[in-house]
C-alpha cells in the first residue's frame, strides 16, 4: 500500500522579496505546529535533463557564523547520504575531510576578522 506524505514550506517575503521567515511542516511529523527555520536548501534531481534543481533561501536574521554551521552540517549530511546510497566509503571520508577543512578555515577567518 502506498502512502502519500506532504511537506509544506511557507516563506514570508518583505517588499524586496527577501525572506523574513521560513516555516515548514510535514504530514508525517510528530510536531503539532509548523517548525521555524532561518535557512533552507532544497534539491531535486531531474533525471531526464540530468540536472540538479535547487532552492536556497535564508532570512535576513541568519548570522554569518550560523551560515557556516549550516553549510558544515549540510556537507556532513550529504556525505552520510552518499555513503548510504553508494557505499563509497573512501569518497565519503574525503567529503567529510573537506567539510572539516572548510569549517576550520571559516573559524580562522573569523578570528582574523575579529582579532
Amino acid at each position: 500500500m502506498e502512502i502519500n506524505s506532504k511537506i509544506t514550506i511557507d516563506v514570508l517575503l518583505d517588499q524586496g522579496r527577501v525572506p523574513q521567515s521560513i516555516s515548514w511542516n510535514a504530514t508525517d511529523s510528530t510536531a503539532d505546529t509548523p517548525q521555524k527555520a532561518k535557512a533552507m536548501m532544497l534539491n531535486f534531481w531531474d533525471g531526464q535533463d540530468k540536472a540538479a534543481l535547487r532552492i536556497d533561501l535564508w532570512t535576513n536574521g541568519m548570522m554569518v557564523d550560523e551560515m557556516a554551521d549550516f553549510y558544515f552540517q549540510t556537507m556532513i549530511g550529504m556525505a552520510d547520504s552518499f555513503q548510504r546510497s553508494t557505499g563509497q566509503t573512501e569518497l565519503v571520508a574525503e567529503m567529510k575531510a573537506f567539510a572539516q577543512q572548510f569549517y576550520k578555515k571559516f573559524q580562522e577567518s573569523q578570528v582574523q576578522l575579529n582579532g
